[in-house]
């Protein structure tokens, strides 16, 4: 089996840009709806146990747990110590393998994890689903720390830079539901505009005024 973790910053920090455009109550409500279908796809994959949250928020924690999901509360120390620490003790519980999927990639489908997985090299190895902005929406590591968390702006770049490194055969994908993760309004507009996953986050911003 392969552990799942999901970051989550908390409510009050995250999706500013979209605050900005929404409200913060707006932007909140939408990261929660975010999260929920992400845990449901991949709750949706039978290869991944267990699917958790990792988070600082406790509001976040309760929806992760609501969702099905194993909420990790955690300080922030950052993105990706907080992805490396819950990852160590999560390794213990599968066969040392782990899938990070960003919390805001709301149109992710099982059908696009399940190619994921299957594109795992022997160990160690990785995969990386890239988002459209040279980010990276998904990345499967067996073991768990075969190459470091380098989440961030142009992560895709930095994490095939550290496989290469360290000699770690790396596959990186362009699956189609996990190519935009929702920043901006104009990440919205395109996410509405292609079919897919996502439908509490579809209910959640047409409850706000966004159609297709």
């Amino acid at each position: 089996m392969t552990a799942a973790l999901v970051p989550v910053k908390h409510l009050a920090a995250g999706k500013s840009r979209l605050a900005s455009v929404l409200g913060r109550p707006s932007a909140e409500r939408l990261a929660l709806a975010m999260l929920e279908d992400v845990v449901s796809a991949l709750r949706a994959v039978p290869r991944l146990d267990p699917v958790a949250v990792v988070t600082p928020d406790l509001e976040v924690a309760r929806a992760a747990q609501r969702a099905g999901a194993l909420a990790l509360v955690r300080s922030d120390p950052g993105l990706n110590e907080s992805l490396d620490a819950a990852g160590r003790d999560l390794a213990a519980n599968g066969d040392g393998s782990l899938l990070v999927v960003l919390g805001d990639v709301a149109g992710v489908l099982a059908k696009d994890v399940e190619t994921l997985l299957d594109a795992l090299p022997d160990t160690p190895g990785a995969v990386l689903a890239a988002a459209r902005d040279g980010g990276t929406a998904a990345l499967l590591r067996a073991p768990w720390n075969a190459i470091p968390s380098c989440f961030g702006p142009d992560s895709g770049a930095r994490h095939c830079a550290e496989a290469a490194r360290l000699g770690v055969p790396l596959t990186e994908l362009a699956l189609p539901s996990l190519r935009i993760d929702l920043d901006s309004e104009s990440d919205l507009k395109d996410f509405l505009a292609e079919p897919g996953g996502g439908e509490r986050t579809r209910l959640a911003l047409r409850a706000m005024g966004h159609s297709a």
